[in-house]
């Protein structure tokens, strides 16, 4: 087949890969969002279950491919299967928390608004929960399909011990021609790869802007305040609410629920809420059953001299998860930075807004490992004479900083386009200054966006630390790797076979991660749920 429609065919195959699997994602977290938010037990679960699974990087997912695809499934099924599954785990925590999140902070008179019509489950997602969380989705897609396109190479080609496995699409042609030294072919490759990427980013900013327009709470759409309703007596406002079916029926209820009570309907309603209680339960009863049992099957298979191995590594495992977890601060801080200053100003004017987020997007959504052994071997001398013994922890956090910027970046712009105009006039009527406005005004309005941020580029840092801390012969003859990291722990023993090893460092892991999406992310969800719903401020005057 001529080499440049097999790229081509390559390139679609796992443009459609990511997008369908991205596609996958989304339905499936609005019904895992919803049965989150009506049941407590089920949502620590969820809530643990996807932070977990987004921390831990998808080369760590490598023994559970092996086990359930590779030698259970089998066949060229078996490897697409994985591949797909590898895709699947980069791109669906971000997106499922965005829903979640989006779930946790809808304000409660859009809920009651559903309550009092009586709607149906999928009623109540269409009308109401669904619409609510296009914005989040929106400043989700970008970080998803970056992330999709970031770890191709990684999940169409992927290796245990000496064994390499692979699926067609950009991944495997990609690692063919590097084996094989074709740089034509690779620079071919890309420029494709870019044209579908601009195209996918082009669909995705007009998607944002069109989702921002039609479902970000406006003027146009009041809703109540909580508490005792106190308005100001206009015809501005007597104008908007006579029009806007929401805040007439919203009002009519708040004002007649005591004459029209209907017992049967409110048997009805409590009915449904312990049938979603039951229904959460019994999914996560569900899932912490597969839980013990596959915990009890690995644990059982295991001789107690392995274990003794296991247990005696256990402490050098968490001092070099210590070192990631500074790694990750130092990332975050900088991405944060980088999301607030760049992103406002980006918002807050078109023109750069309009070249910006396509290059952001292009360079984030192309594989590393395919452009940055070229970026490693032109600017090691100059970066070597100036950090010495800091080099490669030089280009470890900056591969890092690139797998995962995009995240709060991405959703603090996105909240920051979703913000109610009110805000912005008001931020000029008071003639505030740059950080008066960030102070007062844009964070708190874009504080449940940037929660969401920022525990994905916490979570998501991991898959950069991944690469970076154990990159043998990068370029020249090099090799890129860190003194401690638990990353490079769990990369070594994977690329010597030691699955028990890589399995028991991710194992601990996911404990750590577990008892951190406790302790913040539900905690920071749940106070922006309580104090920073933006779309309720317009009323509050």
């Amino acid at each position: 087949m001529n080499e440049i429609l097999l790229i081509i065919l390559a390139v679609l195959a796992t443009s459609g890969r990511v997008l369908g699997l991205i596609g996958f994602s989304i339905v499936s977290g609005w019904f895992l969002a919803y049965i989150a938010i009506k049941n407590r037990w089920f949502e620590s679960i969820f809530i643990s279950i996807s932070e977990i699974f987004e921390s831990v990087p998808v080369i760590a997912f490598f023994p559970i491919v092996l086990v359930i695809f590779i030698t259970n499934v089998g066949g060229e099924l078996g490897v697409e299967l994985a591949a797909d599954f590898l895709v699947f785990t980069a791109v669906v925590w971000n997106l499922w928390l965005g829903e979640y999140q989006a779930f946790k902070t809808i304000p409660k008179e859009m809920v009651e608004v559903a309550d009092n019509y009586n709607y149906s489950l999928l009623e109540r997602l269409k009308f109401v929960y669904i619409p609510f969380s296009i914005p989040r989705i929106a400043a989700n897609l970008f970080p998803s399909v970056s992330d999709g396109f970031f770890y191709i190479t990684v999940s169409e080609v992927f290796s245990i011990g000496i064994t390499t496995y692979e699926t067609f699409g950009v991944g495997s042609i990609l690692d063919k021609y590097v084996a094989s030294g074709n740089t034509f072919l690779i620079g071919v490759t890309l420029v494709v790869l870019g044209i579908v990427v601009s195209v996918i980013v082009i669909s995705l900013k007009e998607i944002a802007k069109r989702a921002v327009a039609k479902y970000a709470l406006d003027t146009d759409v009041p809703i109540i305040r909580r508490g005792k309703p106190r308005f100001r007596q206009s015809a501005t406002f007597s104008a908007i609410a006579s029009i806007n079916p929401l805040g007439k029926l919203a009002t009519y209820n708040r004002i007649n629920r005591r004459k029209n009570v209907d017992l049967e309907t409110l048997y009805y309603k409590e009915g449904k809420k312990k049938n979603y209680a039951i229904v959460g339960a019994i999914i996560g009863i569900v899932i912490l059953v597969l839980l013990i049992y596959e915990t009890i099957r690995i644990t059982t298979s295991i001789s107690m001299g392995e274990w003794g191995y296991l247990l005696g590594k256990t402490p050098y495992l968490l001092v070099n998860l210590l070192y990631d977890y500074i790694r990750v601060a130092v990332i975050t801080l900088v991405s944060t930075a980088f999301a607030i200053f760049f992103g406002y100003y980006m918002a807050t004017h078109r023109k750069v807004e309009s070249a910006a987020i396509p290059l952001i997007q292009g360079f984030s959504a192309y594989p590393v490992p395919t452009y940055f052994p070229f970026l490693f071997f032109a600017v090691y001398p100059f970066i070597a004479s100036s950090f010495g013994t800091l080099t490669d922890e030089f280009f470890v956090l900056g591969l890092g900083f690139i797998s995962t910027f995009y995240y709060v970046f991405y959703s603090f712009w996105m909240g920051i386009k979703a913000m109610p105009v009110e805000y912005e006039e008001l931020m000029k009527n008071l003639n505030l200054g740059y950080f008066k406005r960030l102070r007062y005004i844009v964070f708190p309005s874009t504080f449940p966006y940037l929660v969401t941020g920022i525990s994905s580029t916490i979570n998501s840092a991991w898959g950069g630390l991944m690469i970076g801390e154990y990159w043998p012969d990068i370029a020249g003859g090099k090799t890129l790797t860190v003194q401690f990291g638990l990353m490079k722990v769990i990369d070594q023993a994977t690329a010597n076979g030691n699955i028990a090893l890589a399995a028991w460092g991710s194992f601990i892991f996911a404990i750590i991660v577990a008892i951190y999406s406790i302790l913040f992310t539900r905690k920071m969800m749940d106070l922006a749920r309580k104090k920073y719903v933006a779309e309720e401020g317009i009323y509050s005057a």
